[in-house]
């Protein structure tokens, strides 16, 4: 343990004081659509009708009636995730993994073996960022053809489903993330080994510039100068 201990110190942005971050195992789970039905006092469409746009207008008047914010295109998934994010993720302040996404955020997670409309997969929060998503690899290739209006088709791929792909998870983790509150930085530049930085302008090179510039300058207005004169 980097600090002899689970739970580490961390300042927000903007906040006057440090919080404890507690990061004892088990981690606390939270089933997204389970919490997302606990969170608002609405009746939600089934999970296994969620692909339907019956429950596609049903998720944009429970955003509209609690004012949750969601632009165009008001689809099923960005709506479910803009309910999710005001009301489930904020609570995430200690890690916390939400799990069971819904069919329709996930196109590219295999669907949950033993509730319909749902998925294995989990993503991990900490202080309402997400650190870590994760989820067992859709191996269908029927299903992972989808729809060919939406999007065009990686057909290499889905040949390559056809052959067969075992069993597979994937994950990835934000390590920029998990080191910000480490060291207690809000700022992920300050923890990226290798940020983007722009051009700089300034020092000898930049002297160089401006004199050549003044230079060019002087001996465009010489000869003017000496016409007046």
């Amino acid at each position: 343990m980097l600090f002899g201990s689970y739970k580490i110190d961390y300042k927000p942005e903007g906040a006057d004081s440090t919080v404890t971050i507690d990061f004892t195992p088990p981690f606390k789970r939270i089933d997204l659509y389970d919490a997302l039905k606990a969170a608002y006092d609405a009746e939600f469409p089934p999970a296994e009708e969620l692909l339907t746009e019956a429950a596609r207008l049903k998720l944009s008047a429970i955003a509209d009636r609690f004012g949750v914010v969601c632009g165009e295109p008001r689809s099923t998934a960005r709506l479910l995730d803009k309910l999710v994010g005001e009301r489930v993720e904020t609570q995430c302040l200690n890690p916390t993994f939400i799990i069971n996404h819904p069919e329709v955020m996930s196109p590219l997670a295999k669907w949950h073996r033993s509730r319909p409309g749902l998925t294995e997969r989990f993503e991990l929060f900490c202080m309402t960022k997400e650190l870590c998503n994760a989820y067992t690899e859709l191996n269908d290739p029927e299903k992972a053809a989808g729809d060919d209006e939406a999007m065009p088709v990686d057909e290499n791929f889905i040949t390559s489903l056809s052959y067969g792909l075992p069993p597979t998870a994937g994950w990835g983790l934000g390590v920029d993330r998990l080191l910000m509150f480490l060291s207690s930085t809000n700022n992920i530049k300050e923890v990226i080994l290798f940020p983007a930085m722009k051009p700089d302008t300034g020092g000898a090179a930049g002297q160089e510039e401006e004199e050549k510039g003044a230079e060019k300058t002087t001996a465009n207005s010489a000869p003017q100068n000496a016409k007046k004169a």
